[in-house]
C-alpha cells in the first residue's frame, strides 16, 4: 500500500518543482549549530543558500604592464559580442565595465545572469521524461560556473542518446553511506529510465542545472576518456567563459583576491614572500602592483603547482617571481653548527664531484631547455643557478644516462633549508583552508567540527613561519576563502594573544564588512576566542549572502612592531 501511495505521489508530482534548481547543503548537525550560533539563523540560511549559486558576474584583473582597462573592454567587446541583432551586441557593451570601487580601476567586471527557468519538455500527459544525463558534483559545479560537461565528469545517461539529442542535465550529490562515509553509490554508465527506481532520483530533486546537445553518442561517452560530452545551450546561469581568452592579458579572478593583493600594498624593490602561492593568482597580482621590480618569492610544497605559477608569470610576462618547491611548515631556515644560516636562495657554485666524476651546478640555460623540452616555460628569475646536494649527486649521474626527468626541471627540487628570519618586507599567508566560501558549492557533509579546528591548528603553525621571516616594521596578509570562524577571527585572535608586537592594521581598498566579535564554547569546554570590541573594523569578511556576491572570505593585516 505504501508504494503505490508513493507511485501515486510521483505521479502527481508537477514536473516544475523537480526539473529545476533548487539545492538545499546538508550540513553536519554539530557543524550547523556552530554556524548558526556565529551567524544566527536566518543569517546563516541565506549565506547556506548563497553558496549553492555562484556570483551573477566575473571578475577579470587587467595585466597592466601589458595593456590598459579600456583596451581590454574593447576587445572584450569584440569577442564576447553575439552574431545577431545590435540589440543583442549593445546588451554585451552594457554588461561589461570597469570596477567602481576607488583603486580597483585595474578590474574589470562582466555581468551574467541568472537564475533562469528552463523548460525540459517534460510530457506529463504521455509520462514521457526528458532524455538525461547525470553528472558528478564536481563537474555541475564547474557547469555553473559557464564550463561545458566534459566526458569525465559522466556518471549516467539516458538509454538511447545519440549525437546532437537535447538532453536536460542534472547533478548526483555524495549521499552517507552505511559506514558514516560519503559516496555516489552510482556505477559509471548507469542507464537513466526516467522513473523513481533510478540512482538518486528524489535526491536529484531540484539538482537540474540546465540542457544542452549531445557531441556524441551514449556509447561514444562511456568509450571516450575524454572531450566535451553535452555542448550547454541553456543554462539556469549564463557567466560567459574566458578559457583561452587573451591569455597573459587578463587573469580571471575573484574579487577578495584581488583585494587581497591590495591589501599587502608592495612597493617596488621590496622583498616579499607568498607563503601557499599556487596556482600563482594572487603572486602574480602583487608582482603587477610592484611593477615587476623587486623580488617575489613563491612557495608551494607541490612540484606540478610550482610549475604553474612559473607557466603564468611566464604567461604574464612578469620577471621578479622566484619559485620554490618548499613546504612552508619548513619555510624558516635552521642555523647550522658554525651559526651561519643556510637561505636557499644562496646557492652553491661549487663543483661537485662523485667517484671521480666531476658535477657541476645546472646552468639556467640546461634548465631552460629541459623544462622546454616537457612543455613547461620558466620565468627569468630561473637564471640562478640551482643548488645540488650530495644526494642528488647519484641521480644526475641517472639523469646523464637517461636522459632529464621531470624533477629536474625548474621548481622540481626539494630543498627543506628555508628562508632567514626577518628575511623579508612583506609575507602574503593565503592560507590552505576549509574552503567553505567558496561558490558554487553543492556538498559539505565531509566537514566536522573536528576537522574545522584542525584546518585552525595548522593555519596557526603556518602563522608561526609567517611572523618568524617578516622583519621588524614589515608587514603580514592573512586571508583564507571560508566562512568558518575559527579559521578567520580564531586565528587573529591567537596572532594578537601571542605577539604582542603584532597590532592589526586598516586595509585599503575597504571593501569587505566587519568581523565577528566574539566566543563560541564547544560541547567539550574549549572556547574559541574572536575578536574583541573595537577590532572587527580592522579586517574585511566577505559575505556570500551580501550585495556583493563574492564567495566568502577573510582578510586580516598585521604590521609587525620591534620583535625585541
Amino acid at each position: 500500500m505504501k508504494a503505490r501511495g508513493l507511485l501515486k505521489t510521483i505521479r502527481k508530482m508537477d514536473p516544475s518543482e523537480r526539473y529545476c534548481y533548487n539545492p538545499k547543503l546538508r550540513w553536519n548537525p554539530q557543524v550547523e549549530d556552530y554556524f548558526i550560533n556565529a551567524y544566527g539563523y536566518d543569517h546563516f540560511s541565506r549565506i547556506s543558500k548563497a553558496l549553492t549559486r555562484p556570483s551573477c558576474y566575473s571578475c577579470i584583473r587587467v595585466n597592466t604592464l601589458k595593456t590598459t582597462s579600456d583596451a581590454i573592454i574593447e576587445k572584450l567587446c569584440t569577442i564576447l559580442q553575439p552574431s545577431g541583432s545590435e540589440s543583442a551586441a549593445d546588451g554585451i557593451k552594457n554588461s561589461i565595465s570597469k570596477c567602481e570601487i576607488p583603486g580597483l580601476d585595474s578590474v574589470i567586471i562582466v555581468k551574467g545572469s541568472g537564475p533562469h527557468t528552463i523548460d525540459y519538455g517534460y510530457a506529463s500527459d504521455a509520462d514521457r521524461p526528458p532524455k538525461e544525463v547525470i553528472v558528478s558534483r564536481k563537474c555541475g559545479e564547474a557547469v555553473l560556473r559557464g564550463a561545458q560537461v566534459f566526458v569525465p565528469g559522466v556518471l549516467a545517461c539516458s538509454a538511447h542518446v545519440e549525437k546532437g539529442d537535447l538532453v536536460a542535465i542534472s547533478v548526483a550529490i555524495e549521499q552517507p553511506g552505511v559506514d558514516c562515509g560519503w559516496g555516489l553509490g552510482i556505477t559509471r554508465g548507469t542507464v537513466v529510465q526516467g522513473s523513481h527506481t533510478d540512482p538518486h532520483y528524489f535526491e536529484r530533486h531540484g539538482l537540474y542545472i540546465g540542457q544542452g546537445e549531445t557531441m556524441m553518442s551514449r556509447a561514444g561517452i562511456f568509450r571516450v576518456s575524454k572531450g566535451v560530452a553535452v555542448d550547454m545551450n541553456n543554462r539556469i546561469f549564463n557567466l560567459p567563459s574566458f578559457h583561452d581568452v587573451l591569455e597573459g592579458e587578463i587573469f580571471l579572478q575573484n574579487l577578495p583576491s584581488v583585494v587581497t593583493a591590495h591589501a599587502l600594498d608592495p612597493q617596488k624593490g621590496e622583498r616579499i614572500l607568498d607563503m601557499c602561492a599556487a596556482p600563482g593568482g594572487k603572486t602574480t597580482a602583487i608582482a603587477i602592483l610592484m611593477k615587476d621590480e623587486g623580488q617575489l618569492i613563491a612557495v608551494d610544497r607541490s612540484h606540478n603547482k610550482v610549475l604553474d605559477i612559473q607557466n603564468l608569470a611566464a604567461e604574464m610576462g612578469l620577471k621578479c617571481i622566484t619559485t620554490y618547491k618548499l613546504d612552508s611548515l619548513k619555510a624558516v631556515c635552521q642555523m647550522n653548527e658554525s651559526g651561519r644560516d643556510s637561505d636557499i636562495t644562496k646557492q652553491s657554485s661549487e663543483p661537485l664531484s662523485f667517484n671521480g666524476v666531476i658535477f657541476s651546478p645546472i646552468s639556467s640555460e640546461k634548465l631552460k631547455a629541459e623544462t622546454n623540452s616537457k612543455g613547461n616555460i620558466s620565468n627569468e628569475k630561473a637564471n640562478e643557478r640551482a643548488y645540488i646536494n650530495k644526494a642528488d649527486i647519484g641521480k644526475n649521474m641517472q639523469r646523464m644516462r637517461n636522459g632529464p626527468g621531470r624533477n629536474q626541471c625548474v621548481g622540481g627540487r626539494v630543498n627543506s633549508k628555508g628562508f632567514c628570519p626577518n628575511n623579508f618586507d612583506r609575507v602574503l599567508l593565503d592560507a590552505p583552508c576549509s574552503a567553505l566560501g567558496l561558490r558554487p558549492r553543492l556538498f559539505v557533509g565531509k566537514e566536522t567540527v573536528e576537522s574545522l579546528r584542525n584546518h585552525g591548528k595548522y593555519q596557526r603553525r603556518l602563522f608561526d613561519h609567517a611572523v618568524q621571516l617578516v622583519r621588524p616594521g614589515g608587514v603580514i596578509v592573512y586571508s583564507t576563502c571560508t566562512i568558518n570562524p575559527g579559521e578567520n577571527e580564531a586565528l587573529v585572535r591567537y596572532a594578537l594573544d601571542t605577539y604582542k608586537f603584532l597590532s592589526l592594521a586598516p586595509q585599503l581598498p575597504r571593501v569587505g564588512g566587519p568581523g565577528l566579535v566574539g566566543h563560541f564554547e564547544f560541547p567539550d569546554g574549549y572556547t574559541e576566542e574572536w575578536l574583541r570590541p573595537g577590532e572587527e573594523e580592522f579586517v574585511q569578511r566577505f559575505d556570500p549572502s551580501s550585495s556583493l556576491d563574492t564567495i566568502g572570505f577573510f582578510i586580516a593585516k598585521f604590521v609587525v612592531g620591534s620583535k625585541e
